[in-house]
């Protein structure tokens, strides 16, 4: 898949691109992490590369309060049955997925940085997160 999709798709659309490896255990194979080495050079953030993995945080990780939910969300409405159904809803709901709309998860994302700061890195409170959930319904 990163072979015959990723990297082609990355070549045509993005120049200078840096790439966050997350860590996990299943996106660490050295043969991936090779191919991300010889892909990006020094524009990789991993661990123990580089340029090192910042400490994670759900919180500010717009991929992890944001994106899969929404996405997942979308792509299960109609409870696909078949992996044909689920790849094309899949492709479907990413790409009905408008500027405006990452706009505000930016917007909010900046906001949070902003509450972090503010709170010298405690952990953000519920009712704080609640308030901003709001800012991103788009329906």
């Amino acid at each position: 898949m990163i072979n015959n999709f990723f990297i082609p798709e990355l070549n045509n659309h993005v120049q200078e691109l840096w790439f966050q490896q997350d860590g996990s255990t299943c996106h660490t194979a050295r043969a991936t992490i090779d191919l991300m080495k010889d892909t990006f050079g020094d524009r990789l953030i991993l661990r123990f590369g580089s340029v090192n993995w910042p400490p994670r945080s759900c919180d500010l990780t717009l991929l992890d309060y944001f994106l899969w939910g929404y996405v997942k969300s979308l792509v299960y409405a109609d409870k696909p049955q078949t992996l044909d159904h689920l790849e094309d809803n899949i492709r479907r709901v990413i790409a009905d997925i408008r500027p405006q709309m990452l706009e505000k998860v930016i917007e909010n994302w900046t906001s949070r940085l902003d509450y972090i700061r503010a709170s010298r890195g405690s952990h953000m409170q519920k009712s704080y997160l609640k308030c901003n959930a709001t800012r991103l319904s788009f329906e």
